[in-house]
């Protein structure tokens, strides 16, 4: 759950410092006071995409931090990734998120202390909050939403996902055999190209690492003589000839020798001088060996030459270097073997008919899936729609089949209602009361997050167009699933707010005040500065803005009763469910300083 959040300079909070608790909070507040502000600064830290416009004016940036208790799967996630923190408190391991975003749009993500993406900061978030924005009975008129809004629901996002992806293959394969139908005169040509190219390089079979050995081999025998001469002239100066070095480098040691008997000081020297000796013997016998397999060739010679220059005339024909040649020949093989493949229109045929099999298989389990949670649903939304004042009214989920499958299965799903008794049932797109339309997505946001996973769950004015009695059993249903879940809600609806077990004021102030920080703060000194604030109510608190949003500017002695009798009869109701809710006054929200 969420634990606390952090704001500096976001729209219009300066600062804002928040704790939480779990259960059921209810963010209230006069239009334009920033409570969707709230909402939006955690979807910011949740990875959402940001610019400047989020950043207070005058402020060079706008930072979010948000605390999270965590589960095991998200210690997983973290550990894997490296991400984890050392961070605790008395209710187990946390996690903390944060982003920044300066004047000029950039942005920085943080997981535990350490830059993060913000995928990853999506992937995270996913795990921990469901947002339902105050458009989502828009989004639910759009086919594309309401179906990944039911597989979500139903746990198939993975199927789903494996679905579309088998449905690339196939259609990969189709257009693979399209292409091999109408562009098989020019693949023909290709083909034979690269026939006569592999057939070619084949004829000269170059090999890995010939270029250097034959340009080293040429070398050689090009200079043959001269190293025979040299050699020679070596072996004679070193043994074979009157004075060779080795005969006087001998002569030495041997009289050195017998002066070292008379003084051991020479000893030195006959250390130096008889490994000299016995390496100079050695070399001698390595140029002689070499002397002996060096001879003139003429013949190898001439053929060494027509090789380098076969070599070098394909290679610039190629537009490659020469040693790259035995290289080229493997990727044209390739080729040819890619082409030929794909020529082959039964091979062709084939890939694509199984292709298709798989396609059909994923996507006949994730059917037969869908129509179990259609049913489950379709009873759910139903049921909750009796408490919504549409009695008699039923939802259900159809799954209309396809003549060819789609990314998305073999069925389009589509939303439809009956408002009440004895009418038919109606796409959710043509329902025409914006009421109706707003109750029957609020039961479905319920619904579907009570089968979600994730532990913090946030509704940003999803009560709008609703009132009255109908407005209370949405307040009792968000009361419910505060029980098990925290559950955060923005609303304008007293008959909401007073289900809540906490309660949060956000309010607007303006005022004239020094620019802070020598001219780095909102502006220059006497200008009006907007800032957002909240505060935690107490049981008076409660009353009198729970009379606010009862009566509006005006609040008289009967608005007060009605909104102590309504707060009562919340707090009848909850203790009537005996929720297992924190206490209030355990983690009350506060509001830093400044």
């Amino acid at each position: 759950m969420l634990r606390s959040l952090s704001i500096r300079e976001f729209v219009i909070v300066d600062t804002l410092d928040l704790d939480f608790s779990a259960g059921f909070t209810v963010f209230t507040g006069e239009t334009g006071a920033g409570k969707s502000i709230l909402i939006d600064a955690l979807a910011l830290v949740l990875g959402e995409r940001a610019d400047a416009g989020v950043v207070r004016e005058g402020a060079a940036r706008a930072s979010v931090s948000a605390t999270f208790g965590t589960h095991a799967a998200l210690d997983a996630w973290l550990a894997e990734r490296e991400l984890a923190g050392d961070m605790e408190d008395d209710d187990g391991g946390t996690v903390l998120l944060r982003r920044t975003v300066d004047a000029s749009g950039r942005s920085k993500a943080f997981i535990n202390g350490a830059a993060a993406t913000l995928a990853q900061l999506r992937e995270v978030g996913d795990q921990l909050v469901d947002i339902h924005g105050q458009h989502a009975h828009q989004l639910l008129l759009r086919p594309d939403a309401q179906r990944q809004l039911f597989d979500a629901h139903a746990g198939l996002t993975e199927q789903a996902a494996a679905v579309a992806e088998a449905w690339r293959v196939w259609r990969a394969c189709v257009k693979q055999r399209e292409a091999v139908e109408h562009q098989s005169r020019e693949m023909q040509l290709e083909r034979e190209r690269l026939e006569w190219q592999v057939g070619e390089l084949e004829k000269l079979a170059p090999q890995t690492g010939e270029w250097e050995e034959i340009q080293a081999e040429y070398n050689r025998l090009s200079h043959a003589a001269g190293l025979i001469d040299g050699s020679r002239a070596a072996l004679d100066a070193l043994s074979e000839s009157d004075g060779a070095v080795t005969s006087v480098l001998n002569g030495v040691v041997h009289r050195l020798q017998q002066l070292a008997d008379v003084d051991p000081a020479l000893r030195d020297v006959l250390a130096a001088l008889e490994p000299a000796l016995v390496q100079v013997e050695e070399a001698a016998h390595s140029l002689n060996r070499y002397v002996d397999r060096l001879e003139l060739d003429p013949e190898r010679l001439e053929a060494v030459e027509e090789r380098m220059q076969a070599l070098h005339a394909t290679a610039r024909k190629y537009r490659l270097p020469p040693e790259q040649l035995s290289d080229e020949l493997l990727a044209r093989r390739q080729q040819l073997e890619d082409l030929q493949a794909a020529q082959d229109i039964n091979k062709v045929l084939a890939r694509e008919a199984a292709a298709r099999a798989a396609y059909l298989t994923l996507a006949q389990h994730l059917s037969g899936a869908r129509k179990d949670a259609a049913k489950a649903l379709s009873a759910a939304v139903t049921d909750a729609m009796q408490g919504l004042s549409m009695a008699g009214g039923a939802f259900a989920v159809a799954l209309n089949p396809l003549e060819e499958g789609q990314s998305h299965g073999l069925e389009q799903i589509e939303f439809l209602v009956a408002g009440h008794a004895g009418v038919s049932a109606r796409p959710l797109a043509r329902v025409a009361s914006g009421g109706e339309l707003a109750r029957i997505s609020l039961a479905i946001s319920v619904i579907t997050s009570e089968a979600a996973p994730t532990p913090t769950l946030i509704f940003d004015e999803v009560d709008t167009g609703i009132g009255g009695a109908v407005a209370e059993v949405v307040g009792r249903r968000l009361q419910e699933l505060g029980r098990s879940r925290q559950v955060l809600c923005v609303t304008h609806l007293p008959q909401v707010a007073a289900q809540a077990g906490t309660h949060l004021l956000v309010s607007k102030e303006t005022s004239k005040e020094p620019a802070k920080d020598g001219g780095k703060g909102a502006g220059k000194a006497g200008t009006p500065v907007t800032r957002s604030r909240i505060r935690v109510l107490d049981e008076g608190g409660r009353v009198q803005e729970t009379a606010r949003m009862l009566g509006g500017a005006t609040v008289t002695a009967t608005t007060m009763q009605h909104a102590e009798e309504m707060l009562a009869q919340g707090a009848r109701a909850a203790l009537a469910a005996n929720a297992p809710r924190e206490p209030a006054g355990k983690r009350p929200p506060r509001r830093a300083a400044g």
